[in-house]
């Protein structure tokens, strides 16, 4: 399919060059009486200085290859840096006594942290109305809290994994991470005198919370495998080596983590995995201070707790799965939590439906946020707390929205606010901020204020584009939603270029949302694909259960019937094709490579999961053992071993002409280690029969997101779009098309 004459193409000006050719040193890998000689598991040393020149030779080697793509890659970048205001702020947030909103300033790498006081005039809205806070202007007032540019000066990398501020607003708590690996270093400012406190944590996992009182901060602590498993107390001014820990949590395959009660009343430690989960609850009032468990792990529910209260009643407000595979909404009385499940009494709130996923609920003093998903798209409601969980429980109001592919959200909100935030995006609406001002008797349908709709710069006009929902059918017969974006000048007459997107792992779903990058695409004529696949949430639990495990497949098939719509669909030529995919959606990449090699013309993996049962079978090598949970354990099960194994990209690249391929990593990255795609280009040249080339591209700084700096950014995305289109031919932009 690769040898099809492409369009405007310039790839045929590509300097020739030879790929490294790593050494092959057979290392014997024996599990369930299968043994697998892996020739290249000694690129996986990265203190080795071997490694890293071979790796410096790959960056070469894709250098020469693709260095006819530098202009249209710089065109690119313009594009997306002249639709970006790069001065900017966000929608200052309430929280407490103060306002809290970044800014970006033009030529600079990140942002700077900003807050200004709050007024309280008795006036409740207009008390939460944000103020008007003008790019480059500072207001008066203004406290800088955090210059991400000062902080990163000097520093290879930079990247803050949380904050905090005091309930006073007196202490500001922030952790850094200067090297893309995702172990952060937390300081405390005083914001009254801006000194430094000389409290300094190392070593900290994403998320800080202060407590209440101000005098303890909590934080995250990663195990050797990169596993969040201690949540701390540190109290200000005390030896760091005489910090608590809370809890510690040993099951190498449960995720740990923290956050405060919506009321700021307890400490809610959230341990779980993707198919069951425990909450365990520390009150800030109890002078014991023990922790209490909801449900137990051993009742295998998943499940979130959030501890309320109700007409001054303590609540506990339980989202979770018992008996219902999308989940609903409970409400409990601790007492009850006593009793073994089975004789519990829980009032029901939110009905278990077939068609709608609850994916989460939260409480305000006054109601109760729901954020569920429906027809594929993620919404919210809200309902008084009054009568909650009795016949007298209020109708749900859901804000409403035009169009119908849309993302809405919680953006955050304050217990004791009149509003709540909310995020909004389509495909072609470029994010907007509203509160929502939560339903009372004199205004029962609530009210959407635009707080905020982000600039697009360059003349951008999203009439010119168009997105609509199609229907792919996977081999099983299944039904799979895509989302098809073009340009509207883009002609049904099967000679567009083409790419599809996909992920489908986790429960993860692809939700509409704009992207400035990926106008840059369409203006060139590519119909952009995104395939809603089985391993995701679209459609429910059921949609993720169908694509994890023993059915994992499914997702791959799906993708390829994504691609064969698109392929018939008349609007692409079907030998202008890519596919694009990024992480688990790289396992995905890897494995549709192997199975339908000659429906790509090109195919670019972002740090791509394509070595799995290697990593998997090692419970030592970064979050491994978390994994069990969605491909299934393959050291104790020889059914999941063998099923991995037939799919896993490494393991089953075959003699076949495989299009041009790109694997884009990170030297520091600690979820998919760069030695996954280092392997499996090697293992992709030995075996083509084809003669397009085979790239990796590595950023010896970044981390799993790439690089940290928001020029930085848009490079690498400018790279990967550039590779993509220069493949597939669709190098120039459609007439009138672009910025203006």
């Amino acid at each position: 399919m690769t040898s099809t004459p492409l369009q405007d193409s310039a790839s045929t000006s590509a300097p020739k060059a030879a790929p490294p050719v790593a050494k092959r040193v057979p290392l014997e890998r024996t599990h369930h009486g299968d043994t697998f000689v892996d020739h290249y598991e000694w690129l996986r040393d990265k203190e080795s200085a071997e490694v890293v020149e071979h790796l410096k030779a790959e960056n070469a080697y894709q250098e020469a290859v693709t260095a006819h793509q530098e202009p249209l890659r710089e065109a690119i970048f313009q594009e997306i840096k002249g639709r970006t205001q790069e001065t900017d702020l966000s929608v200052p947030h309430r929280k407490d006594d103060w306002w809290y909103y970044s800014r970006s300033v033009e030529g600079k790498e990140y942002g700077i942290q900003c807050r200004v006081r709050a007024a309280d005039t008795g006036d409740r809205i207009a008390d939460w109305t944000p103020p008007a806070v003008e790019p480059g202007v500072a207001i008066p007032g203004e406290e800088v809290l955090l210059d991400g540019n000062v902080e990163a000066e000097g520093k290879p990398f930079f990247s803050i994994g949380g904050t905090a501020v005091t309930v006073d607003g007196n202490l500001y708590a922030y952790a850094v991470d200067n090297a893309g690996d995702e172990r952060f270093t937390l300081r405390i400012r005083d914001l009254r005198t801006g000194e430094l406190l000389p409290d300094i944590i190392e070593n900290v996992f994403y998320g800080v919370s202060f407590s209440p009182d101000g005098t303890r901060i909590f934080y995250t602590v990663v195990d050797d495998s990169w596993r969040p498993y201690q949540v701390k107390a540190h109290v200000l001014g005390t030896p760091v080596t005489e910090d608590v820990v809370i809890y510690q949590e040993d099951d190498a395959a449960m995720w740990l983590g923290f956050e405060l009660s919506a009321d700021r009343r307890h400490l809610v430690l959230g341990i779980g995995c993707s198919e069951y989960s425990e909450t365990r609850l520390l009150r800030f009032d109890d002078p014991a201070q023990a922790v209490t468990t909801v449900i137990s792990r051993n009742e295998r529910v998943l499940y979130e707790a959030e501890p309320f209260l109700l007409d001054g009643q303590e609540k506990i407000l339980i989202t979770h799965n018992r008996g219902a595979i999308n989940s609903m909404v409970s409400l409990a009385d601790p007492d009850e939590l006593q009793k073994p499940l089975a004789e519990q009494q829980w009032q029901t709130v939110v009905a278990h439906s077939d068609d709608v996923r609850v994916n989460g609920a939260g409480v305000t003093s006054t109601h109760l946020i729901i954020s569920i998903r429906k027809d594929t798209i993620e919404r919210v409601q809200v309902m008084g707390l009054a009568g909650l969980g009795t016949p007298a429980q209020q109708a749900p109001v859901e804000p409403a929205f035009d169009e119908e592919l849309y993302t809405a959200g919680v953006g955050g909100s304050d217990y004791e606010a009149p509003v709540i935030r909310l995020g909004y995006t389509s495909y072609f609406t470029p994010s907007r901020v509203y509160d929502f001002v939560l339903p009372t008797p004199e205004r029962p349908a609530g009210e959407l204020l635009l707080r905020k709709e982000s600039p697009v710069l360059g003349g951008y006009d999203g009439s010119d584009y168009v997105a609509t929902r199609e229907w792919a059918t996977s081999a099983d017969g299944t039904r799979i939603p895509l989302s098809v974006l073009r340009h509207k000048a883009v002609k049904q007459d099967s000679t567009a270029a083409g790419l599809v997107y996909g992920y489908g792992s986790y429960e993860v779903s692809m939700d509409p949302g704009f992207g400035v990058a990926r106008l840059s695409l369409l203006d060139r004529g590519i119909v952009f694909v995104i395939a809603h696949i089985r391993g995701g949430g679209e459609l429910g639990r059921h949609w993720y259960e169908d694509g994890k495990k023993l059915t994992k497949k499914n997702t791959f098939t799906d993708f390829i019937a994504a691609t064969d719509w698109l392929a018939g669909s008349g609007w692409v030529d079907p030998a202008r094709i890519a596919a694009l995919g990024g992480s688990a959606g790289g396992l995905l990449m890897g494995a549709v490579a192997n199975l339908a090699p000659e429906k790509y013309a090109a195919i670019v993996a972002q740090v791509p999961f394509v070595d799995p049962l290697t990593s998997i079978l090692d419970p030592n090598l970064p979050l491994s053992a978390l994994e069990w949970e969605e491909w299934g354990n393959p050291i104790t099960d020889p059914q999941v071993y063998a099923y991995m194994k037939s799919y896993s990209p490494y393991e089953n690249v075959r003699e076949a002409a495989y299009p041009k391929i790109a694997a884009v990593t990170s030297f520091n990255d600690t979820r998919v280690l760069y030695v996954e795609p280092a392997k499996w280009v090697q293992e992709l040249r030995n075996k083509t029969t084809g003669s397009e080339p085979i790239l990796m591209k590595i950023e010896m700084d970044g981390g799993h997101g790439g690089a940290s700096g928001r020029y930085v950014q848009w490079r690498e995305r400018a790279w990967d779009y550039a590779f993509i289109a220069d493949s597939l031919g669709a190098t120039k932009l459609l007439p009138g098309a672009g910025l203006k």
